[in-house]
Formats: C-alpha cells, sequence, structure tokens
C-alpha cells in the first residue's frame, strides 16, 4: 500500500518508476486491513504524527475522487466521521480524559472529537440495538474508512496508467550503491539500475535498508480479523474495532498480538472478538461468521512511521508505517513531492529513524 501509493505519486511527478512487488504469500498487511481512515486518538503522545493523520484526512476526498476518476474503480470511501465505543462509566471516562489531552496536543487542529453519552449516541444510530453496556462513545470528525483492497487495486492500476512498470513476483535480494551514484538492485537473476531506489517493504524493510546504511528497527504484531455475511446496511459509521463494508458484511477486529511472524487464527482471539462485538451491538447474534483472516502490522518502537533519506547513500529512501491506509493520501501527495525533490521537509523531522539511536540521543 505504501510503495505503491509513493509510485503513483512520483508518476505524477513525471518521474520513470519502476515497482517491484514481492509474492502473494509474503507478509502483507494489506491482506487483512480493516480500512479505516482514522484520526482519533491517533499520535497520542506524539503531536507530529498527529498533525500528519489530520493532514492526510484533509487530503483523502480529493485523493479518491482523482484515483476513481481515473481507475473507475469504487472505492466505497466515506469520511463522515467514526465511533470509538465505551463499554461502562470507567470506560467512557478515561475515553474523554485522554482525548481531552490528545488534542490538547494540537490545539490548532480543528475537526477533533466529541464525547456521546448513550442517549446521544441512540439518537446518531437509530437503526442500532445498542448492549446495555455501551455508556457511549467517541466520534472523531474527521474520520472515515474506504474498501482497502479496491483501495490497492486502483493504486496499482494508476501506477500502470500513468506509465510506469509494475512487476510482481520480484523479490528484491539486494540493493547495491553504485560508484558513481545511483543504485543496483537484484531480484532474483535480475537486476535493474536507478539513480534512486525507495524502500517500502513493510516488515522486509529493516533488512533492505541495512543494505544502504539505514537502520530502522522494525517487529511484527498481528492482527486478527473476523468477517459476517452481507447484511443489510444498519451501521452508518465506521467504529474501531467493526465495521460495516459496503457489500454489507461486518469486520470485527483489532486484536493486537505480540508472537513474531506467526499469521495463524486462533479461536481464543475468535472469542475474545465475538464477545465485544455482541457486547457492544447484540444485533450481530443473528449474523453468520463466514471468515476469519490474520495478517501483521509492520510496527516501530513507538508505533510511527519512519521517513529518511540515508547519509551514506544519497538517493536511498525509506518509507515505513502501519496506517498505509490512513496515509495514501499523504503519500501519493506530499510525500512524493518531497522524494522527487530529494529532499524531506523539516516538519518531517521527527520521523527519522535517528530517534531510536538511544545513543545518539543520550
Amino acid at each position: 500500500m505504501v510503495g505503491a501509493a509513493l509510485a503513483r505519486g512520483l508518476l505524477g511527478q513525471g518521474h520513470k518508476v519502476l515497482t517491484l512487488d514481492g509474492d502473494d504469500a509474503d507478509f502483507r498487511a494489506a491482506k487483512a486491513n480493516f480500512g479505516l481512515v482514522w484520526v482519533q486518538g491517533k499520535g497520542f503522545g506524539n503531536p507530529d504524527y498527529q498533525r500528519l493523520s489530520h493532514q492526510a484526512a484533509r487530503l483523502w476526498p480529493a485523493f479518491a475522487a482523482e484515483l476513481e476518476a481515473e481507475t473507475d474503480i469504487a472505492l466505497q470511501f466515506e469520511n463522515r466521521g467514526g465511533l470509538n465505543f465505551c463499554l461502562g462509566n470507567d470506560q467512557f471516562e478515561s475515553r474523554a480524559a485522554r482525548l481531552a489531552q490528545w488534542q490538547s496536543q494540537v490545539p490548532e487542529v480543528e475537526g477533533g472529537t466529541e464525547m456521546l453519552e448513550r442517549t446521544a449516541l441512540a439518537r446518531l444510530l437509530p437503526g442500532v440495538v445498542l448492549g446495555d453496556a455501551v455508556s457511549g462513545a467517541s466520534f472523531g470528525h474527521s474520520d472515515g474508512h474506504v474498501n482497502p483492497l479496491r483501495l490497492l487495486a486502483a493504486l496499482q492500476k494508476s501506477i500502470v496508467a500513468r506509465g510506469g512498470q509494475l512487476r510482481h513476483g520480484q523479490k528484491v535480494d539486494a540493493i547495491e550503491p553504485l560508484a558513481g551514484g545511483g543504485f543496483r538492485v537484484r531480484s532474483g537473476a535480475r537486476t535493474y539500475e536507478a539513480p534512486r531506489v525507495v524502500i517500502a517493504a513493510g516488515l522486509g524493510s529493516a533488512a533492505l535498508a541495512a543494505m544502504v546504511d539505514l537502520d530502522v528497527p522494525v517487529r511484527a504484531q498481528r492482527g486478527q480479523i473476523l468477517v459476517t455475511e452481507r447484511l443489510a446496511p444498519f451501521l452508518p459509521f465506521p467504529a474501531s474495532g467493526i465495521r460495516q463494508t459496503g457489500e454489507g458484511s461486518v469486520m470485527v477486529g483489532l486484536t493486537q498480538e505480540e508472537v513474531g511472524l506467526d499469521i495463524s487464527t486462533t479461536t481464543e482471539a475468535a472469542v475474545k472478538m465475538s464477545r465485544q462485538a455482541l457486547c457492544t451491538l447484540p444485533q450481530l447474534a443473528q449474523a453468520n461468521w463466514v471468515r476469519q483472516w490474520s495478517c501483521l502490522r509492520i510496527m516501530t518502537p513507538d508505533g510511527c512511521p519512519v521517513y529518511a533519506q540515508s547519509a551514506s547513500f544519497p538517493g536511498a529512501f525509506i518509507a515505513l508505517c502501519h496506517s498505509g491506509v490512513t496515509l495514501a493520501s499523504f503519500h501519493a501527495g506530499p510525500m512524493a513531492l518531497a522524494l522527487s525533490a530529494q529532499a524531506l521537509p523539516a516538519d518531517l523531522n521527527f520521523f527519522h529513524h535517528g530517534r531510536f539511536d538511544v545513543s545518539q540521543t543520550a
């Protein structure tokens, strides 16, 4: 998702772009992405990430409209707001306090969140039967959702339509800096040369980045998702952990499991997710679960993205994050502009991987 968005944006800047894509069996976060374009609560304790998320959300409507017009793929994008359900008064009060602190980090940004007590929430959701434990919800005015598989398909179609080369099944084995500048990229028996490279390989990024002296720590975090059969529309807003798709199915998820590169699905997770969903929306008891997915998130130590250029080998960049959907508009727009100029702007300084170097920051 990250690489495809960057490639599309760079093609829009007039560059020749070759995108090397791995195998379908690779660890791809996009396989089970929840599809949220999400701002509320994101970047808690990290105002730069909070501002970046707000920026991406503002860019999304124009980005989606242009991508749909160019590819004729309906993204099912909506940005009418999003919910985070609260169970019990303690959770409601804790959520309110946390969001108040979050909003105070960047008071200059408009379009934040508000807390809705149960009565107000019920008015907002006339077709929804709330569980007895639901005390209310936070409502993020900038939040929304999109079909992530359609988004990825549209980005890849756009790459080809704009004259780029997209080659699947070509895992990169090595990146070699050339003596006179530029890079040689090896993929199996094939080699390619280019003046610039962008590493956007998810969990594979750390190994590739080390080849150009970029030391970026990253770990996998498993997330599991349950999907119901298609239902008549009843949930008009996406929520953190539960949303109804454009086709009518309901997705339930948001497990956060530190299990390394294990993409198994588990009964324990299914029980936990379904109980949480039924406690919030008991009418789902009448629906059949039809699918359970698992994927691996790309996580840095602080959960924030990494954007950097190699000091040793200028022209080698890395773009790494776990919010590939939310930040797609930013990657295809301002980030692609920065890569085109071969200089990352000062407002991205926080996202340099040097922040993880304890010896340097001590």
